[in-house]
């Protein structure tokens, strides 16, 4: 049975928005998925929204040809995909919540814009996440970060996460995906209001 752990508080609140975040290959897709689905809200995936913003604007076609255009447009279509989503009802949004980048790591969730009232991390072994990068190859372009990689941008992304559930007041949740179906029932048990 994976464990889940409560970083801010034991009591679960009523949320509009929750924010799924990991690091790339962790499942965290798959599980909003069908978590959402089960429990009827609407999920969006932020990347896809992202590249939807891109392609309406001529900009890019695909994900890689997002990620290689010039910052600051990256930027204007991370703002315009936030700004899509802030005012909708009951969202689960799947992010990264940090992405690595050339010049470092970047703090992909908008919380200038979204203020989610749940936090959720998904984690799961290095393993684990490298076998599903490998079997995702053929969908998207993934990297294989070593180990040492690895731990930094996971632990980056935790700590990240929870300084942005103290600055937005939301609880914050860190969960283990090294078994679908156990995961799927803590999310839902998590997300189920």
């Amino acid at each position: 049975m994976p464990s889940v752990k409560w970083l801010i508080s034991k009591k679960m609140v009523h949320w509009n928005l929750a924010a799924v975040v990991g690091v790339p290959g962790v499942g965290k897709t798959s599980l909003c998925r069908r978590a959402s689905e089960s429990l009827g809200y609407t999920y969006v995936n932020y990347g896809e929204l992202m590249l939807e913003l891109a392609c309406e604007r001529d900009l890019a076609h695909n994900l890689s040809e997002l990620f290689k255009l010039n910052i600051n447009i990256q930027h204007e279509i991370w703002r315009a995909a936030a700004l899509k989503i802030k005012d909708k009802c009951n969202v689960l949004v799947d992010l990264h919540g940090i992405d690595h980048s050339k010049s470092g790591y970047i703090l992909s969730l908008p919380i200038e814009i979204l203020k989610p009232d749940i936090i959720v991390m998904i984690e799961s072994s290095y393993d684990n996440i490298i076998l599903r990068r490998q079997m995702d190859i053929l969908k998207k372009q993934r990297i294989i970060e070593n180990l040492k990689v690895f731990t930094e941008h996971n632990n980056l992304l935790k700590d990240s996460m929870a300084v942005c559930s103290v600055i937005l007041g939301c609880n914050f949740i860190i969960l283990d995906n090294n078994n679908f179906d156990n995961s799927l029932h803590q999310l839902k048990k998590v997300l189920d209001k």
